[in-house]
């Protein structure tokens, strides 16, 4: 076949790629326009503004390249001779400010409304960890359970080694989702307990900054039910891809329901923490807890990422003082890579992890830890 043959077969076969539907769908390059209120007036003013800018561009680049057309030297141009014209001056001054003040007025209108997060209906707080986030769903009255929970990444580890296809969800689903009713304001409360994260749901018009020490307030009141996705939008380390968000919007009967659920669960674990475990139902339990929270750092087999994340297996600290082992788990390692999880997980899910851990990949203590042993190490701590 001839080059030129081959140059027009790939051209073709280039072209057929690029504009075929499937790639035309994905290839978004505008913003979404979203299912809040506030969204749809951001994307307006962004229309608005970038046309004002095209307009702009085509009227000061159009004058430039008509005067470099018609007062070339060819054509026997002379070059002006005038001086620091007050005229000029005047003009290029007052047009760039009435623009400005153009574009100001809907601007303003919309970041007034998008920082105005008061009389919201429902509070809550959203805290970054090195890589989750944890939902605490503020009380209204004393008489309430606390709800909380963390939302970790649930992609299977098989997909992200490329062990498995990659589903439509890819590093985009979680185990526990934010749930919130639609129309009804809701107020969140960002911040981080390690590094600097950044809490972003594209549908809602919704990125704020979580910081260690501070807390940033945005809102929404979500209008349409569905899942809405969203990711930390913050470099925030190794597994910074690994952080989704996920909210499930539902009507507010389903939200009520959901809400009593979790209440309940709250009252059940905290009754649980009293409870003797077994050592087979402790293991089992434990094995969840290690591959939802420990497995990204210190692998499944135990083996750790050293000198970062030390090996479990054999480790001096797992095989040694049980008491400081749990102690441990409960503050972390400041200065390391190591958190505290004594308020990342429940008394419950800390004995499980620490009997699993001293009891796998190798370790073989045979110490069965119970809730209430641990419970005590948290009070003690406080």
């Amino acid at each position: 076949m001839l080059p030129i043959a081959k140059l027009w077969l790939s051209l073709i076969g280039a072209a057929t790629i690029l504009f075929s539907t499937q790639i035309q769908a994905a290839w978004e390059l505008n913003m979404p326009q979203g299912v809040t209120q506030i969204s749809r007036d951001t994307y307006d003013l962004h229309m608005q503004i970038l046309w004002w800018c095209v307009a702009i561009g085509v009227v000061v680049f159009g004058v430039m390249l008509w005067s470099i057309i018609n007062h070339r030297k060819s054509k026997g141009a002379v070059s002006a001779t005038f001086h620091e014209s007050t005229k000029v001056e005047i003009i290029w001054t007052i047009i760039p400010f009435v623009i400005l003040i153009l574009m100001a007025i809907p601007a303003t209108r919309v970041l007034t409304e998008a920082y105005d997060s008061s009389e919201s209906e429902i509070d809550i707080q959203v805290v970054g960890y090195q890589w989750r986030w944890e939902y605490k769903y503020l009380r209204q009255n004393a008489d309430e359970e606390e709800v909380s929970f963390f939302s970790i990444l649930s992609t299977p580890r098989e997909q992200i080694d490329n062990q498995l296809p990659k589903d439509e969800t890819y590093l985009l689903d979680v185990d526990n989702p934010l749930v919130i009713p639609i129309n009804t304001k809701v107020r969140f409360l960002v911040t981080s307990n390690d590094v600097i994260h950044a809490w972003w749901v594209p549908d809602f018009a919704v990125k704020k900054d979580a910081i260690p020490g501070f807390i940033n307030e945005t809102w929404a009141i979500v209008e349409e039910p569905g899942i809405y996705r969203g990711q930390c939008a913050e470099l925030c380390g190794i597994e910074h891809g690994f952080m989704p968000v996920v909210v499930h919007a539902v009507e507010r009967e389903e939200y009520d329901a959901w809400y009593a659920q979790k209440q309940e669960e709250a009252r059940t674990t905290r009754a649980m923490a009293n409870n003797v475990v077994t050592l087979e139902d402790s293991l089992a339990q434990g094995e969840q807890v290690y591959s939802r929270n420990c497995v990204a750092c210190h692998q499944a087999g135990g083996t750790g990422l050293p000198p970062a994340f030390p090996a479990l297996a054999g480790s001096d600290v797992v095989n040694g003082d049980l008491e400081a082992n749990i102690n441990l788990l409960i503050n972390g390692v400041p200065g390391t890579a190591m958190q505290a999880f004594g308020n990342q997980l429940n008394p419950i899910e800390l004995a499980a992890v620490v009997t699993y851990i001293r009891n796998s990949f190798g370790n073989a203590t045979g110490d069965l830890v119970q809730p209430a042993a641990v419970n005590t190490l948290i009070q003690a701590a406080q």
